[in-house]
């Protein structure tokens, strides 16, 4: 299976090197005599293409999608793939690929979408997916969840800003320091580490929270570091992983202080409305301006950002879809050790295993219109059933008999479509009676780049061990090789990328060199997954 580029896309180095090696297996598979099927297709990226469209609308028309309605702005996202959708598969094309065009896959075709929903009621009813309210990283740009693969860690210059909080029955008070001093608004305690001596009179004690009207306790904390910082932690269980588990722990209350595109909400009082970068500012001036303001520092530290829009990301408490992944890895970790999937080079083995072995349920809901909708419906009192079939708005849920009311607003992430790529793009779940499931799955070989090694080989592999489960054991996963190509560097040894403008054009190449020449330059540069300069 040819991994799927985004609809949005145009042709890198980094496709035209995958290409052209799996186009050299293939066409040597056919060679020798085998039936040999290379199947080509999009991704609808969901995120990015939303994005795309919601500027061109914006730039041409001013118009925001909100202004627009759900069914309106689809139907500019389907113009606007007629029109772009297909120019990534046109210049494989010019490069010779030889896939098998007339099996062309689209990640929203009818049977695509046909195959997500299966796969969602499969977990349903084996209750692998469940709606929870939990902290999620939030693109604020977007307005929508991300996964923990879809973040990125990047090094800036900031500032951390010390703060004193009075204590409630005395004259003391405990500093903390902070980078995000806004996030006080919805802090509900103190952290200090239980062998800590300054602090350990005050553990219990209340704290009058400043600019709030809040009493919060001191508590003792083992994860706490003394000898870093002032060793007292403000937690904010709403907007940060570590305070959201030390918050569990204490049985603190959870507070959002966020609006979904950043701005500080209903909780913060006199700062409502403000975005975050203008409370963070105002909340100094006011810890100033009480003589709690102690100082501020300039550092270099790691800030979270969207892999999609690049803002900052906010953890932040969000009701959405997550799948339990702990349950479907163990099948999927097996298929490396009992060598049913083997990875050439074998050290991405070691990256798979890490990933699989420490895995977090997956949050699979996007606050997006672009996209697999949720397969749910809810009653009046807010029942769900999930469904393979649209659920007519008005009819009776067959558990409670209420009226069916809404169905669910949130599309799923794109990897939920893609990882059921290796065999959605054969027919299913129509197995029964479907020859090229039967005749080519599962498949022997994937060529695909490193940094997707979770984010989509791990999950094909769980997906096939958890939703073809009338085949087999032995015949679920979905490939038996898994090579992971080398990454095509400029000639000082750097990533090419548009932002960096040192990136390379296959197709200018193939206009100046011809295919076969650009095609056998790049071969003949790639030794076993080593980097390769051009």
């Amino acid at each position: 299976m040819i991994p799927p580029p985004n609809v949005t896309g145009v042709l890198h180095m980094g496709h035209a090197l995958n290409n052209t090696l799996q186009d050299v297996v293939i066409r040597h598979r056919r060679m020798t005599g085998y039936d040999a099927l290379w199947v080509p297709g999009t991704d609808h990226a969901g995120i990015a293409t939303q994005a795309v469209v919601e500027k061109k609308l914006y730039r041409e028309q001013s118009l925001k999608r909100a202004d627009m309605g759900r069914e309106a702005f689809l139907e500019e996202v389907w113009k606007w793939r007629e029109h772009h959708g297909d120019v990534i598969l046109k210049q494989l094309q010019k490069i010779g690929a030889s896939c098998d065009w007339s099996r062309t896959k689209f990640t929203l075709d009818p049977e695509m979408s046909l195959a997500v929903r299966t796969a969602f009621v499969k977990m349903w009813e084996k209750k692998l997916v469940y709606r929870g309210s939990r902290l999620v990283n939030w693109d604020c740009k977007l307005e929508t969840a991300v996964s923990d693969d879809e973040i990125e860690y990047v090094t800036r210059k900031g500032k951390i800003y010390t703060l004193r909080y009075p204590l409630a029955d005395s004259d003391e008070y405990i500093e903390v320091a902070t980078t995000r001093p806004e996030t006080m608004l919805g802090d509900m305690g103190v952290a200090v580490h239980p062998d800590d001596k300054r602090y350990a009179h005050m553990v219990g004690k209340q704290i009058a929270l400043p600019l709030t009207e809040r009493l919060i306790p001191i508590v003792a904390d083992e994860s706490v570091e003394a000898d870093y910082g002032t060793g007292a932690v403000k937690v904010t269980p709403g907007h940060d992983q570590a305070d959201y588990d030390r918050g569990r722990r204490h049985g603190m209350q959870v507070m959002n202080i966020l609006n979904g595109d950043g701005t500080m909400n209903e909780e913060c009082g006199k700062f409502a409305g403000l975005p975050r970068e203008q409370a963070r500012e105002d909340v100094i001036a006011a810890f100033d301006a009480l003589g709690l303001f102690v100082g501020v520092e300039d550092i270099t530290h790691n800030v979270t950002i969207s892999d999609r829009s690049k803002s900052v990301i906010e953890p932040l408490v969000s009701e959405q879809w997550f799948v339990r992944m702990s349950e479907m890895a163990q099948p999927a970790i097996d298929a490396v050790n009992n060598g049913s999937l083997n990875f050439k080079p074998a050290r991405w083995k070691k990256v798979y295993l890490d990933w699989l072995e420490n895995v977090h349920d997956w949050c699979i809901s996007r606050q997006l219109w672009w996209g697999h909708r949720i397969p749910v419906w809810y009653d009046e009192d807010g029942v769900p059933l999930a469904s393979i079939e649209d659920v007519e708005i008005g009819s009776l849920h067959p558990e409670t008999l209420k009226p069916i009311v809404r169905q669910d607003e949130d599309v799923l992430d794109t990897w939920a479509s893609s990882w059921l790529w290796p065999f959605a793009t054969l027919g299913w779940p129509d197995s029964e009676s479907n020859k090229d499931l039967n005749r080519f799955y599962p498949t022997q070989f994937l060529s695909t780049g490193r940094d997707i090694i979770y984010l989509w080989v791990a999950r094909m592999v769980m997906a096939g061990y958890a939703f073809l489960d009338d085949m087999p054991e032995a015949d679920r996963c979905p490939f038996s090789t898994c090579y992971i190509h080398a990454t095509v560097l400029d000639g000082q040894g750097r990533r090419m990328s548009k932002s960096a403008g040192n990136g390379i054009d296959p197709v200018e190449m193939i206009n100046k060199y011809g295919a076969d020449a650009v095609r056998y330059s790049l071969m003949i540069m790639t030794r076993d997954g080593q980097d390769v300069k051009l």
